[in-house]
């Protein structure tokens, strides 16, 4: 098989095409023909090696998000068979025609979606579920921030919020992401630059705070989630590697939790769970209450190089993708 390889760590220019064996099926897994991945931040991290221990052995082929048709169905697979159309977020590999995966955390894709489409949803899905619904026990009424609603996981959480009911006010950068953000399904939506913490405090919540925040955002941004959150609230957090004061959690009683997504991955445990949200995800993309937020550029796998530029820019909006120029239907 064709593959997109890193043979070391460092800049977007470091893959290269490479020829590969093709993965062969084990007990409990399948074997996907791979239409499309996407690029998320974990893997200009691994790329770069930030994350060394996150890395698959030289030659690496990285990205976990992949949606394509299940080629092969290996012993013990009951729910899969060969043919369907499928996606899934494993923890490498999927630039390449073929990717093996561990099939408990495979699920049908959404009909109604592209493979491209349906590649941007994996990973973000299943972070901003974790957040939303495992960890903050988000409950229809309450009001929520999140933090970043235009961007991968925030986007994708917005949408979410919203189907289950709460009140979703969500930060973003510029009229053009606050525009998207309402069409989302944003209650309400704060240009961050605009305003500070305490002046939409006060305008959304009577200074009281906000029941639960989610922060895609990380760095300073966790502070400014201590100081929006209420008395006795909770704060979910997606990119925490980083010093802060934790005076504010300890003069308001907060929770704080930190989501990782990458544990079941390197794990092994877990999995099941990741296959069970992606299959709960399809009926609210058929309903047409959540839908994945597509970056206007396009890429192949031969672009990988380009389409990590573009996310390194920071120009991107929504999610980044790629499809195999190799793939047929």
């Amino acid at each position: 098989m064709r593959a997109m390889v890193i043979q070391r760590f460092g800049g977007p220019d470091v893959f290269e095409e490479m020829t590969q064996a093709r993965p062969t099926v084990t007990p409990n897994s399948v074997l996907i023909r791979v239409a499309a991945t996407s690029v998320n931040p974990i893997d200009t991290k691994i790329r770069a090696g930030a994350v060394p221990h996150l890395a698959p052995p030289f030659p690496a082929i990285l990205h976990g998000d992949v949606a394509g048709v299940v080629e092969e169905v290996g012993q013990g697979v009951t729910h899969l068979q060969v043919g369907d159309e499928v996606y899934a977020c494993t923890r490498n590999g999927a630039l390449a025609d073929y990717l093996l995966v561990p099939a408990a955390s495979v699920a049908k894709k959404p009909p109604s979606l592209s493979f491209e489409e349906a590649a941007a949803l994996p990973l973000v899905t299943l972070t901003a579920w974790e957040a939303l619904f495992d960890r903050l026990n988000l409950q229809a009424g309450q009001r929520i921030l999140v933090h970043g609603g235009t961007g991968g996981v925030g986007h994708v959480a917005v949408q979410l919020a919203k189907a289950a009911g709460a009140v979703v006010h969500t930060t973003v950068s510029t009229p053009e992401k606050a525009q998207i953000a309402k069409e989302l399904g944003a209650d309400a939506v704060i240009n961050y630059r605009e305003e500070t913490v305490d002046e939409y405090v006060n305008k959304y919540t009577d200074g009281a705070g906000f029941d639960l925040v989610f922060d895609t955002v990380g760095g300073d941004n966790l502070d400014r989630s201590f100081a929006a959150v209420k008395t006795g609230g909770s704060v979910a957090a997606i990119a925490a590697r980083s010093t802060h004061d934790l005076t504010p959690l300890h003069n308001k009683g907060l929770t704080l939790h930190v989501i990782f997504l990458m544990l079941p991955l390197l794990s092994g445990k877990g999995l099941e769970r990741h296959g069970q949200v992606l299959r709960e995800l399809v009926p609210l993309v058929e309903q047409g209450r959540v839908k994945p937020l597509l970056d206007g550029t396009s890429y192949t796998f031969r672009d990988v190089s380009q389409a990590h530029q573009r996310l390194a820019s920071g120009q991107a909006l929504g999610k980044i993708t790629l499809t195999n120029e190799r793939f047929r239907a």
